[in-house]
């Protein structure tokens, strides 16, 4: 559904103003490319403060704590 909407979304964009909706088509791969390093780092961290929280909660559960 989202894809979808994006479509008519350029569609129309496309029919009022086309150099901007082409400049939008070729500018979106250079953006997504130059935010992927940004993504990739959230999910390191995103993992790193999981096993944190996992290292610093394994007293508790071991003593049978449900937290």
């Amino acid at each position: 559904m989202k894809t979808l909407l994006t479509l008519l979304v350029w569609l129309v964009l496309l029919v009022l103003c086309w150099p901007l909706a082409l400049l939008a088509l070729v500018a979106w791969p250079l953006i997504w490319l130059l935010a992927l390093p940004f993504r990739l780092v959230g999910v390191v961290f995103e993992g790193l403060f999981a096993f944190l929280k996992a290292l610093f909660l394994l007293p508790a559960r071991l003593l049978g704590l449900r937290v």
